[in-house]
C-alpha cells in the first residue's frame, strides 16, 4: 500500500509544484527540496483530497495556525509547550528532529514526502475500516 500511495503522492506533488516526479524522494522536504511556498500547500491539500477521495480537515496535515499563540512561540523559537502541541496535533511530523533547533522559520523544512505518506496511509486505512 505504501508504494501505491507514494506513487500517487509523487504525481500529485509533481503537478502542484511543477517538479519532475523523479526528483521526489521519501525524505524530500516539500519546501527546501521541492520549492513549495505557503500558497502551494492549499493546492497540495486540494490535489491530495481529490487523488485519495478524502477530506483533509484544516490543520490536520500541515499546522496552519497551531502556533499563533504566544505561549507556543517565543522570540521566533517554538517553546517546549509549542513542541508538545505539534506532537499532539501533527503526529506524522518528526517533531524530535525539529526540536533540536526549534526555530519557527525552519519548521516547514520538516514537511516531508514521508510525513504526507504516513498521514495518508493512516487516513486510507481508517476510511477502509469505517
Amino acid at each position: 500500500m505504501e508504494h501505491e500511495i507514494f506513487e500517487k503522492v509523487k504525481e500529485t506533488l509533481a503537478g502542484a509544484l511543477g517538479v519532475d516526479a523523479s526528483e521526489i524522494q521519501m525524505e524530500s522536504s516539500l519546501v527546501r527540496d521541492l520549492g513549495a511556498e505557503s500558497i502551494d500547500f492549499i493546492d497540495i491539500l486540494f490535489r491530495l483530497e481529490k487523488a485519495f477521495n478524502i477530506k483533509i480537515p484544516s490543520g490536520e496535515l500541515f499546522p496552519g495556525h497551531i502556533l499563533n499563540q504566544e505561549r507556543f512561540v517565543l522570540a521566533g523559537r517554538v517553546t517546549p509547550e509549542g513542541l508538545e502541541e505539534l506532537r499532539q496535533k501533527l503526529p506524522y511530523l518528526n517533531v524530535d528532529a525539529f526540536a533540536k533547533d526549534p526555530e519557527l522559520s525552519k519548521l516547514a523544512d520538516f514537511f516531508t514526502v514521508h510525513m504526507v505518506i504516513d498521514y495518508l496511509k493512516d487516513r486510507v486505512t481508517k476510511e477502509a475500516n469505517a
